[in-house]
Parts: structure tokens; C-alpha cells; sequence
């Protein structure tokens, strides 16, 4: 299931969302000062292009608290909501629901990424 759902994924979309969150990356790389939120963005990246099998292991202590807090206010709400709403319309029908799924683990990355972990399931 999950190499055939990363390829419906990619080939459904998951190939232009990776392009957009690295594209994203790039330019936050280009200030020194949003270093940071590029890593973040390049985190997206990666669980964009293939959700299925991969995990994600939060922690980090106080300073991703605080990080977090300033990534929900000028980006991470609006993307949550972006997410949610589409995993809420791919779990209408049986079929789509694997794939709300992956959208809800992406709302929640997209809202504390920073102390977060990205890990393939063995």
C-alpha cells in the first residue's frame, strides 16, 4: 500500500506541492534570517512528496515551543486549515480516506514543525 498510494500521491499532485514547499525553501534560504523556516519548508518538502510510511516524532523543549508560535502566526494556521479542509474532503468517500489521512499528519507538521522529526516506517 504505501509505495502504490505515494505513487497515486505524486502523480495526484504530491510532486507539485514538494516543488512549491522547496521553491519556498529556496527563497527562505536566500536571507540569512529565514535560514530557519527554510529547514521547515524543506521538512514539508519532504513529507509532501511521500506521506505514506513515513512518521513524524515531535519534541524539541522550550525553544521549538517558541519557534512554533511565530511559524503558527505567520504561516502555520493558514496552511493547517489548507490541510484539514482537503482531508476532509478526500475522507468523503471510502477511497479517498487513506489519503485525508496523510493531509491530517501534514496539518499537524504544519503546525509545530520545528523540534520535529520526519521518519520512514520500517
Amino acid at each position: 500500500m504505501r509505495t502504490i498510494g505515494n505513487i497515486i500521491w505524486i502523480l495526484c499532485g504530491g510532486i507539485l506541492t514538494a516543488i512549491f514547499w522547496a521553491l519556498a525553501g529556496i527563497l527562505f534560504y536566500i536571507t540569512i534570517v529565514g535560514i530557519p523556516l527554510g529547514r521547515q519548508a524543506f521538512k514539508m518538502a519532504n513529507l509532501t512528496l511521500a506521506p505514506f510510511g513515513k512518521t513524524i516524532i515531535y519534541g524539541g523543549g522550550a525553544p521549538s515551543l517558541l519557534a512554533n508560535i511565530v511559524w503558527v502566526i505567520v504561516i502555520g494556521f493558514w496552511e493547517a486549515i489548507a490541510y484539514v479542509l482537503a482531508g476532509a474532503v478526500f475522507c468523503i468517500t471510502v477511497v479517498g480516506i487513506p489519503f485525508g489521512l496523510q493531509l491530517f499528519k501534514m496539518a499537524k507538521l504544519s503546525l509545530m514543525p520545528f523540534g520535529a522529526r520526519v521518519l520512514d516506517t520500517v
